[in-house]
């Protein structure tokens, strides 16, 4: 689909008529605590991230403002896309918006969801500069009316940040925090992959191998996995589907358990460990010193709630 060089009202319809996440933001974003306040900026990360799936990113910068707002900026065609955006900007007292596309800056500014940037005589939204760049910074403050607390964590946001890296090897990831009178500044970028992150979940672990890694496509979906067994009686898998971790699982994960269960037990007959009358291993023993990490691209995923946990 060929590029707009342009950016008018048509760019920005989805981020009206959000009456109802307002009413109802837990149903959106999981909840009105940190965690869920927390999860606004994880949209528009997820949202940067499809333009790098699709080959028109390869940088984000994130940062957390002096002020309390948040900033997401990424290197993409341009434009607002997506559910995720009209919920962050339902939910904030104000989101504003910068779109570089063919040369130009373009503005926007919404305050709890209502337009408050008039557009131009030609219905465009107003130029504010001249760009050789292209992409969409997107600033935002959380709304003291929906949240409990409207201080974004850190250490939580950082390490969804750096799981995204692990999950996007090809992709970089700029983190700036500028609160509390200091600056800190990270770079993620995993060129390993999900190899990394399973090196990095076992690394004051006592491993027993090196990492397995394969990845397979059917279908359009993509699947990779990385796995690796540890000296310890614990199980720990992890399941991704497009970049969004599912803490409730999914067929994903249950289809991983119960194929690796099979598989093994089918060769622990082969080479004789287990004989004709003995019960078959569990899944359970199977995967007792694993982790695990499950990643799937899937073009028409089925998740359960806005949050997509399962």
């Amino acid at each position: 689909m060929p590029k707009k060089e342009t950016y008018d009202a048509s760019s920005i319809s989805v981020l009206e008529g959000l009456e109802a996440v307002r009413k109802r933001p837990g149903m959106y974003i999981g909840s009105t605590s940190r965690k869920g306040l927390n999860h606004l900026i994880y949209e528009i990360v997820d949202n940067a991230v499809d333009e790098h799936l699709a080959g028109y990113c390869d940088t984000i910068h994130v940062t957390l403002e002096a002020d309390g707002s948040a900033t997401v900026t990424d290197k993409t065609s341009g434009g607002l896309h997506g559910v995720g955006s009209s919920v962050v900007n339902a939910l904030s007292t104000y989101l504003d918006v910068q779109v570089s596309l063919g040369g130009w800056v373009y503005h926007d500014r919404y305050e709890r969801g209502v337009a408050v940037q008039e557009l131009d005589e030609d219905g465009l939204l107003p130029k504010i500069g001249k760009t050789k760049n292209s992409g969409t910074r997107i600033n935002f403050l959380p709304d003291p009316e929906i949240f409990e607390k409207t201080r974004f964590s850190a250490t939580e946001v950082k390490s969804r940040l750096h799981e995204t890296a692990y999950l996007n090897p090809a992709l970089t990831i700029y983190f700036s925090d500028l609160r509390d009178g200091k600056e800190e500044h990270l770079t993620y970028h995993e060129p390993d992959g999900i190899v990394g992150f399973v090196r990095d979940l076992n690394k004051n672990k006592e491993a027993i191998h090196d990492p397995i890694y394969f990845k397979g496509e059917s279908e359009g979906i993509t699947v990779e996995c990385a796995f690796q067994y540890i000296n310890e009686f614990q199980e720990n898998v992890l399941g991704f589907c497009n970049n969004i971790y599912n803490a409730e699982g999914g067929t994903h994960i249950s289809g991983f358990k119960s194929t690796f269960t099979t598989i093994m037990n089918s060769y622990a007959r082969e080479i004789g460990v287990l004989k004709d009358k003995d019960p078959n291993f569990t899944g359970a023993d199977i995967r007792n010193g694993m982790t695990a990490v499950v990643s799937i691209k899937h073009p028409a995923p089925r998740f359960e709630g806005q949050t997509k946990t399962k």
